[in-house]
């Protein structure tokens, strides 16, 4: 009955994110503190529409009168709401994974975005520290932690992505407790970090940006055998991790992850910068490049 019950669930969910998200994906990473400067926020809306961004992935860390009061701002200019909530900050350990009053404290977060109108919560940093070892059991403690959530957002009807590291596009990541094939079972919506500068050798995928997001998504497909349970929107960076790029360099940067994305056939993509600084993004987009 638990698994009958859970399938329907599911269905429900991906329903509803279906009617939220339907089309293509194309998003920017926003922090709470730019989504309270309300000016700024104002800039970031106006060039997202000129350009053809659709949704705003922002982060929800505590209560704020201000955030509540600039979300109708999104709605009001045809911009999904997806709430971000770093579940395990540098990553989980035992103890934290596996407390549950812990996990109830990220859930009030999660509810809370849901009344605020998200259309979705995306759970990151919803893994063990890189530090750890290989083990089976990270697996499992991952899958039960993002099953917890999903059934206690059950009644909700918003739903859910998961952030997982691009390397997990080709293989469990058995460190970190991330197996995409077990994670898609809970989840409506994966979104692998594909930046070219976090696969290594650093230089060789760096200068690949195109190839890289395309190979890491045909990859994460294949794992399915041909049927992609989820959506799969990808998290693409504005900048190289490690070298120092010109606005121009930039630019051809962003320009080539697009282009992977869109020749792998996946549902979109949503941009990083962890300081929201999305101009380059803007003119590629504006100029159709």
């Amino acid at each position: 009955m638990r698994t009958a019950t859970r399938i329907v669930v599911l269905f429900v969910s991906l329903f509803w994110c279906m009617l939220a998200f339907a089309g293509s994906v194309r998003g920017i990473y926003i922090t709470q503190p730019t989504f309270e400067d309300t000016p700024r926020l104002k800039y970031l809306i106006a060039h997202a529409k000129a350009s053809g961004i659709n949704t705003f992935v922002v982060d929800y860390d505590r209560d704020s009168r201000v955030y509540a009061a600039n979300v109708p701002l999104l709605r009001q200019n045809g911009i999904h709401y997806v709430a971000r909530i770093t579940v395990f900050p540098n990553g989980g350990t035992p103890d934290r994974i596996n407390s549950i009053p812990y996990r109830e404290g990220k859930l009030h977060l999660m509810e809370e975005a849901v009344a605020l109108g998200a259309d979705a919560i995306q759970l990151d940093y919803i893994r063990y520290n890189t530090s750890l070892g290989r083990s089976d059991q990270h697996v499992t403690d991952v899958d039960n932690v993002i099953q917890w959530f999903r059934d206690h957002l059950s009644g909700h009807h918003v739903a859910l992505q998961v952030d997982v590291f691009g390397i997990t596009s080709f293989g469990p990541e058995k460190h970190i407790g991330q197996d995409v094939r077990q994670i898609a079972q809970h989840a409506d919506v994966l979104c692998p970090m594909d930046y070219p500068s976090h696969f290594q050798p650093f230089a060789h995928y760096s200068a690949q940006p195109e190839a890289t997001v395309h190979d890491a998504l045909i990859a994460l497909k294949s794992r399915f055998g041909g049927q992609v349970p989820v959506r799969i929107v990808p998290w693409i960076e504005m900048s190289n991790y490690h070298y120092a790029l010109s606005d121009a360099a930039r630019q051809r940067y962003i320009a080539a992850q697009i282009r992977g994305v869109e020749a792998s056939g996946v549902d979109g993509w949503y941009a990083w910068s962890p300081n929201n600084y999305y101009d380059n993004l803007f003119q590629v987009l504006e100029s159709g490049d």
